[in-house]
């Protein structure tokens, strides 16, 4: 098997690589190659007989699926984008990344006939919007209220209609807040809810820039690429006449995430948390649900978290 995954040097690209790697195969089948691409050519994993690709590539580029293509993947991971606040705050670059290289993704599929390649897109919770009921469902309308959010809900749209019409077999996870990141704090808008949580644990002090009572629909790294993975080996027949679905997240307050971290770290912890609110980070963040019911995500054998003490004592154990 054949596996191609963009934005392979990232967080969960690289994460996500290692399980493969680890796993040996997918969907039943040995992998046997990868083909690795991100704007910086992304680490493989020593000691592995499996043969690697690793590119660094403008997916903007004119031709630039072409060469990525021509090896006929089996399953396709699509994680390159542009994130939420950088997508707002230009227009063109999160266009050019997030929604025109993923057309011309799937218009690269259908010259090559990769009518029964996997492609595995990580969409977004920001996909929804607007006025919206206390618990959605699949099936709630997407009214977007920000950039990244649009781009997401048409490339959505994009992929479900492309899979109608049998040119590929697409499916699409739409991703909770992953909490907790490892690293830096990024463009994203939601990179606070990780930051408030990983700098305190590290003994750094940490800025809340929404308010104490934000409800977050969120999920741990782990459980996100048990989802990728299982993402991939779902039945297509099983996804129904649409791809698009939400994985099974758990819902909590920005005070609940700091309840935790204080029962984990102890209350030191929790006193370097700056509350400083940022309108701009606020107003993104009011626009994305909260409480979802999941019933398509559960039954078609997707796992979430328990709780989240277990998420921060599991990031704990893991810094170790």
């Amino acid at each position: 098997m054949h596996i191609l995954i963009t934005g392979a040097a990232g967080f969960l690209g690289q994460r996500l690589l290692h399980r493969l790697v680890a796993r040996g195969e997918l969907c039943g089948q040995p992998i046997t190659r990868f083909t690795l691409v991100d704007q910086v050519a992304a680490a493989a994993p020593e000691g592995s007989t499996i043969a690697f690709d690793s590119r660094a590539l403008d997916l903007t580029a004119p031709g630039a699926w072409e060469g990525l293509l021509d090896g006929r993947p089996d399953a396709i991971y699509h994680l390159a984008a542009v994130v939420s606040s950088a997508a707002e705050a230009d227009l063109d670059l999160g266009m050019a990344v997030n929604f025109d290289a993923t057309r011309a993704l799937l218009e690269g599929c259908r010259a090559r006939g990769l009518a029964t390649t996997r492609l595995v897109m990580a969409s977004s919770v920001a996909a929804y919007g607007g006025e919206l009921p206390e618990t959605l469902d699949d099936m709630t309308a997407l009214q977007p209220q920000n950039s990244y959010g649009a781009q997401k809900a048409m490339c959505e749209l994009l992929i479900n209609d492309y899979s109608r019409r049998g040119l590929v077999d697409g499916r699409v996870l739409r991703l909770p807040t992953i909490v907790i990141r490892p690293g830096r704090p990024n463009a994203a808008a939601s990179s606070f809810a990780s930051s408030i949580l990983r700098e305190p644990l590290k003994g750094e002090e940490a800025i809340c820039p929404v308010a104490m009572e934000q409800p977050l629909f969120v999920m741990s790294p782990d459980k996100v690429i048990e989802a990728l993975v299982h993402g991939a080996e779902v039945d297509g027949e099983a996804l129904g006449k649409f791809r698009a679905f939400m994985l099974p997240g758990i819902t909590v307050s920005v005070a609940e995430m700091l309840a935790a971290l204080g029962e984990v770290a102890g209350p030191e912890a929790v006193a370097r948390v700056r509350h400083d609110p940022d309108p701009s980070i606020e107003s993104i963040i009011a626009s994305w649900p909260a409480r979802f019911n999941t019933a398509k995500a559960e039954r078609l054998g997707f796992v979430g978290d328990d709780n989240f003490a277990d998420i921060v004592a599991a990031f704990v154990a893991e810094s170790q």
